[in-house]
């Protein structure tokens, strides 16, 4: 069992103990911050005087060939190790001698992980920014294409008013560039690095934290040590923006869901993100979507689950922390691979503008416009409002839309209709003249889709 630690111990640990304690099993996949941020470490040393050049291209070489040879299926990170660190040194020594065994000089396996995790954190945060632009690149796309492609919006799973498919995708464009700005914030906010704090309480060695910091392309040194082991925030914070990210994820899937079924007709989408029923040959299920929206609850968990580990813990560090990894490991993989599939689900999927068109006729969401056009014409709002409550139960009755009515008809109910009411009605009518920022007019739209683009050329992935 190689461990950093035992000249203080007279016995060897229990195996269960050893098991129970080990993080090797999990924290082996961030090998390559723990060298990133030895290397820096053994740099700064040199510069301070603490390490000879010699023993820093020693040590620095020896590194580099243990990531390549990690890389490469050479050298495999096995159990015997009781975590990632003892790995990394215990090989070290083995490959370089006595000069490896400098490498811990002034750090301790407390502000060694704790840099290792923000490493690992910042380059999924950068991964994440990235699978939500791409995101936002298809949205935006579909917005362009579909800015006079008709269909209900809805309010209460009800049709409620007319709208463009180019705005209902909008509406999910703002959620994700919300997710990316938290992203952002995240990343500047956690941005300090924790090495050179020690245990808890610094070191009394003459450590350049300000060079290290430079090297790992940090903001700067963090500026408490017993805050820099026992910081756990910027994971809080990042799984509650994975949970954002979920929530709007599920909604979307939800919708899809919907579209997808016989009754609605609006989406066809892909046989590659689809699949079929073991025993009824007619059925094509969305199960990318279903997937989605069932994993959201295991990122939700993760948040909670650090939430109650961090809620009772005294300062500094203590090792209910270790608990943050596969937590946040999982909550990660998992909304990167929602992410990326639903993402292509989404490029691949087709809209049926004929069927949207329809339904949103037959679901009396032009009845708003109608009302409108009677208080254009002198009757007041109330009076309009019960007038048009008629007219759907005709149509009701009838089984026909608003559209379909005759002069006749419209008359029986009012006088004030005229023919130009089949005008005021149509689709093309009720969204068009809907031309406040952040409505489905196609004028609005046009502009909010130039806002867009600039959005997207000013704000590359982190």
């Amino acid at each position: 069992m190689a461990q950093l630690w035992g000249g203080r111990f007279t016995k060897e640990t229990d195996k269960l103990v050893y098991n129970f304690n080990a993080s090797i099993t999990f924290d082996k996949r961030f090998y390559e911050q723990d060298i990133r941020g030895s290397i820096a470490h053994v740099t700064m040393l040199a510069s301070q005087g603490i390490l000879t050049e010699e023993e820093k291209t020693q040590i620095i070489e020896g590194l580099e060939g243990i990531r390549r040879d990690v890389e490469n299926g050479i050298l495999e990170i096995t159990e015997e190790y009781e975590d990632i660190h003892s790995f990394v040194e215990a090989n070290l020594i083995d490959r370089i001698g006595d000069a490896g065994k400098k490498l811990h000089t002034g750090r301790s396996r407390n502000d060694q992980v704790a840099l290792d995790m923000k490493l690992y954190t910042r380059d999924e945060i950068r991964e994440l920014d990235g699978l939500l632009r791409e995101m936002l690149e298809v949205l935006l796309k579909l917005m362009r294409e579909n800015t006079e492609t008709y269909m209900p919006g809805f309010t209460h799973l009800q049709k409620a008013q007319p709208i463009t498919l180019a705005h209902h995708m909008g509406a999910y464009f703002e959620m994700f560039k919300r997710d990316r700005s938290r992203m952002k914030d995240i990343y500047t906010r956690m941005n300090y690095c924790p090495l050179g704090a020690g245990a808890l309480a610094g070191t009394t060695y003459p450590l350049d934290r300000e060079y290290t910091a430079e090297l790992l392309d940090f903001a700067g040194p963090t500026l408490n040590s017993m805050d820099s082991v026992s910081d756990r925030d910027y994971l809080i914070e990042l799984l509650s923006a994975m949970s954002t990210i979920m929530m709007h994820l599920s909604r979307f899937s939800e919708e899809v869901i919907i579209w997808n079924s016989n009754e609605y007709k609006f989406v066809e989408i892909d046989d590659a993100y689809s699949t079929g029923s073991s025993i009824m040959p007619q059925k094509k299920n969305p199960d990318i979507a279903e997937l989605v929206r069932g994993k959201t609850g295991r990122v939700y968990g993760a948040l909670m689950s650090l939430l109650t580990t961090m809620k009772g813990i005294p300062l500094a560090y203590n090792k209910d922390m270790q608990e943050d990894k596969e937590l946040v490991f999982d909550a990660i993989d998992t909304t990167k691979g929602c992410l990326a599939l639903f993402t292509g689900m989404l490029r691949t999927m087709k809209f049926n503008g004929d069927r949207m068109e329809e339904s949103a006729k037959h679901g009396f969401t032009n009845a708003t416009d109608a009302a409108d056009y009677l208080v254009k014409h002198g009757v007041p709002f109330r009076d309009a409002h019960g007038i048009v409550g008629k007219l759907v139960l005709y149509c009701l009755e009838k089984k026909i839309a608003l559209d379909d009515m005759t002069m006749e008809e419209f008359k029986a109910v009012s006088p004030v209709f005229e023919e130009d009411i089949y005008d005021a009605i149509s689709m093309k009518t009720c969204v068009e003249t809907r031309n406040t920022l952040g409505a489905p007019g196609k004028a609005a739209m046009d502009k909010v889709i130039v806002m867009e683009t600039q959005y997207m050329e000013e704000n590359p992935q982190i």
